[in-house]
């Protein structure tokens, strides 16, 4: 544009910026016919090609995306601690450590029971 005294004016910045990286007298829509009739012009073989080669590079970049989200942090895990006294005595700690295994044997042997019912159960 010329203003009245001869002075040109800047040209307008892009409406859209987003797809300003296209070269100056192109458009999206110019670039799409553009690459519509190249595709046209080709051999049936050559489409089917570059369609599966875009397919395959489609998936691929989905699995990484996809894989990026699932299993990536292990679950957070929980440990209990019980706080004994400073003042505990050597008897004290082997009663604590007995009624542990008495505990600990306890529980073996339901697991063993309940192991043994299902054995049962199936006729093994």
């Amino acid at each position: 544009m010329i203003c009245p005294r001869g002075w040109r004016l800047p040209a307008a910045s892009p409406i859209f910026p987003v797809v300003s990286w296209f070269p100056r007298p192109s458009s999206p829509r110019a670039a799409y016919r553009d690459f519509m009739t190249f595709v046209r012009h080709r051999e049936r073989e050559h489409v089917i090609g570059a369609a599966l080669a875009f397919l395959i590079t489609v998936i691929i970049v989905i699995e990484f995306l996809v894989d990026s989200k699932i299993g990536t942090k292990p679950p957070p895990r929980i440990t209990y601690v019980e706080l004994y006294p400073s003042n505990r005595t050597d008897a004290e700690i082997i009663a604590d450590q007995k009624k542990a295994a008495a505990d600990k044997e306890a529980a073996q042997k339901e697991r063993q029971r309940q192991f043994q019912k299902l054995e049962k159960r199936f006729g093994m």
